[in-house]
C-alpha cells in the first residue's frame, strides 16, 4: 500500500475496509496519462485472468492485421470444436457464455473483426476461442511483451479444462500488467497509432456496464475489459474525462464475495479515483 497522494490514501483505505471479511487478494494499479504510477496496491499479485485475457488477445489480432499477417475481414467457419493445448478436443460451455449471437451463427461464418468485437462487447467465449485459433498463443505473448506488461500470460482457450488440469491455470494477470496494456494503447506504443485507436474503439463499445463504468458518471468515455468467474472479478480500463487528463485504472479481486459485492467494490474504487481526477 502507499499514501503518497490523496487518491492513493483513499484507495488504500477502501481496500483496507474491504466490503466483506475473510481472505481476499485485492490488487489496484492507477496510472497517469504518461504511464507513471499514481497508486498501487499489490500490483504484482497474480490472479486467474477470467475474461481479461481477451484484452491482449484482441490486441494481438489487430497487430497481426496491421503487419499483413491476418485479414480481419476474412469469413471464418463458426464451430465449437477446438484443439486442447494437451491434445484432444474440447468445446465452449454454451450455458456459461454471456453472448448468444456467435452461437446463432454456429455452422455458418463470421468475420474475424466481428468475432474480436463480440469477444469484448459481450465477452463471448465462443468468439474468443475462434479468434485464438487464428491468432495463436505466440502472437498473444508478443502483444503482451510489446506493451511491457509483466505478470500476464495466456496459455489456453476458454474451457480447455484438460490443459488447466494438467498444466495449471496458465491464464494469469496482474493489475500492473493490465494497466501497462491500456497505457500502451493510450500512448500509441502497443502497435501503430491506427491499431491502438481501433482496439480502444472496440474496448469503448463494451456493453458490460458494471465495474469501472458503474463508478463513472453516465456518458463518460471508458475503454475497458472486465472479467469474472466464481470468486474472481476484475476490470481494467482507460478513462478520458472531459475535464481532466486521461488515466488508467486496473482492479483485480480474488475473494469469495457475492458477484454484486465485487462489482460494487470495483465501482467504488473507480468513483474515488474520479473524485480526484483533477490531481492526476
Amino acid at each position: 500500500m502507499n499514501s503518497a497522494s490523496p487518491v492513493a490514501a483513499e484507495l488504500d483505505r477502501l481496500v483496507a475496509e474491504r466490503p466483506e471479511p475473510g481472505p481476499a487478494t485485492i490488487s489496484v494499479t492507477l496510472l497517469d496519462d504518461h504511464g507513471d504510477p499514481v497508486a498501487e496496491v499489490n500490483p504484482d499479485a497474480q490472479h486467474y485472468a477470467a475474461s481479461t485475457m481477451k484484452l491482449p488477445l484482441v490486441l494481438a489480432a489487430y497487430r497481426l492485421a496491421a503487419a499483413g499477417r491476418l485479414d480481419l475481414d476474412a469469413e471464418l467457419p463458426v464451430h465449437n470444436e477446438f484443439t486442447s493445448q494437451v491434445g484432444g478436443t474440447f468445446g465452449v460451455v454454451r450455458e456459461d457464455d454471456s453472448d448468444p449471437e456467435p452461437w446463432q451463427r454456429l455452422g455458418g461464418t463470421a468475420t474475424l473483426r466481428w468475432l474480436c468485437r463480440r469477444s469484448v462487447v459481450r465477452s463471448s467465449n465462443l468468439a474468443t476461442n475462434l479468434v485464438l485459433d487464428q491468432v495463436g498463443l505466440a502472437a498473444v505473448g508478443e502483444a503482451i511483451a510489446a506493451c511491457g506488461a509483466t505478470g500476464i500470460s495466456v496459455a489456453r482457450g476458454i474451457n480447455d479444462y484438460a490443459a488447466r488440469d494438467k498444466l495449471g491455470d496458465g491464464n494469469l494477470i496482474t493489475t500492473r500488467g493490465l494497466a501497462a496494456i491500456l497505457s500502451a494503447l493510450q500512448r500509441g506504443t502497443a502497435g501503430d497509432r491506427a491499431t491502438c485507436d481501433a482496439v480502444l474503439e472496440v474496448l469503448a463499445a463494451n456493453e458490460m456496464g458494471m465495474d469501472l463504468r458503474a463508478g463513472l458518471p453516465a456518458g463518460t468515455w471508458v475503454a475497458h475489459k472486465n472479467g469474472w468467474v466464481t470468486d474472481i472479478t476484475h476490470d481494467a480500463g482507460l478513462v478520458r474525462p472531459p475535464d481532466a487528463r486521461p488515466f488508467v485504472l486496473a482492479v483485480a479481486t480474488t475473494a469469495p464475495w457475492p458477484s454484486e459485492v465485487a462489482h460494487g467494490f470495483i465501482a467504488s474504487l473507480t468513483a474515488a479515483v474520479w473524485e480526484h481526477r483533477a490531481a492526476l
